[in-house]
C-alpha cells in the first residue's frame, strides 16, 4: 500500500520557523491520508485475463470499438487513481482521464507488448497530468496555499480530521512549486514509486530522478522557510 511519507516532509521543517501546531497538523493530514484515500494495486493478472487483453489490443488497433471499451473499462480506475494526484477538480480530472484514453487509442501502434498494459497506461496518464500541470503554471493559475491556513483549522485528532480537507492541503501546498518538482514528489512519495518506476514514468535517467528529487526536497523546504519568515513578519 502507498503511504504520504511524514518523515519525509519533517525532516526539511526549520522548526524555529513553523510553529509546532502546524508541523503536529502536517502529521495529521498525511497519516488520515494513509487509511481514506490510498487504494492498494490490483493482484497481478492471470495469463488468461493478459492473454485477452493482448487480444482486445489487437482488434483495437483495427478498429474494434467494443474491444477498446473494455480495455477502458479494465483500465479506468488504474488511469483514475493517479489522475486524482494531478487535479481534484472533479471536472478537470475527468476530462484528464478522457485524454489518456484518447492519447491511448491514438498511440496503439506504438504499445510493443513487452510490459503489462496497465504500465503504459501509466507512463501516458503522467505525461497527459505533467502537460496539464505546465499549462496551468504558464497561465499562472497555481492555486495559493499559506502556512498560516494551517492554524485556521480546527484542532482535531487525526481520527476526527476530514480525509478530503486533508488532502485537498497537502495538493495544494505541492501546487505552490515548479511542475516538475511537483512531479518527481508525487511519483516518488505520495504514489510510492520507486526510481527505476519514476524514470520509466517520466523518461528520465534514473541519476535524472534522484538529482530532481534532491533539488525538489530543497525548494520545498524554502518554501517552508519563506512561508515561515512571512508569518513572523
Amino acid at each position: 500500500m502507498l503511504s504520504y511519507p511524514s518523515n519525509m516532509v519533517l525532516s526539511i521543517l526549520p522548526g524555529r520557523i513553523v510553529s509546532l501546531r502546524a508541523e503536529r497538523l502536517l502529521v495529521d493530514l498525511i497519516n488520515s491520508l494513509m487509511d481514506s484515500e490510498i487504494v492498494a494495486e490490483d493482484q497481478q493478472q492471470t495469463n488468461a485475463s493478459l492473454a485477452a487483453e493482448l487480444e482486445d489490443v489487437r482488434l483495437s488497433r483495427q478498429g474494434d470499438s467494443d474491444a477498446y471499451t473494455r480495455l477502458i473499462k479494465q483500465h479506468q480506475s488504474h488511469v483514475s487513481r493517479i489522475l486524482w494526484h494531478f487535479s481534484r477538480d472533479c471536472l478537470v480530472h475527468e476530462e484528464l482521464v478522457q485524454d489518456v484514453f484518447v492519447e491511448a487509442f491514438m498511440s496503439l501502434h506504438s504499445y510493443r507488448e513487452k510490459a503489462p498494459f496497465d504500465h503504459w497506461l501509466s507512463r501516458i496518464a503522467t505525461r497527459v497530468g505533467y502537460r496539464y500541470w505546465k499549462q496551468m503554471a504558464r497561465r499562472h493559475e497555481t492555486e495559493s496555499f499559506s502556512l498560516a491556513e494551517w492554524d485556521q483549522l480546527p484542532d482535531k485528532s487525526p481520527d476526527e480530521m476530514d480525509p478530503g480537507q486533508a488532502a485537498e492541503i497537502l495538493h495544494r501546498l505541492l501546487a505552490k512549486l515548479s511542475p516538475r518538482d511537483r512531479l518527481v514528489l508525487t511519483l516518488r512519495y505520495l504514489e510510492g514509486c520507486d526510481v527505476a518506476e519514476t524514470a520509466r514514468r517520466t523518461g528520465w535517467t534514473k541519476s535524472m530522478v534522484k538529482v530532481q528529487t534532491l533539488r525538489a526536497r530543497k525548494r520545498l523546504e524554502k518554501l517552508f522557510a519563506q512561508a515561515g519568515k512571512e508569518l513572523r513578519g
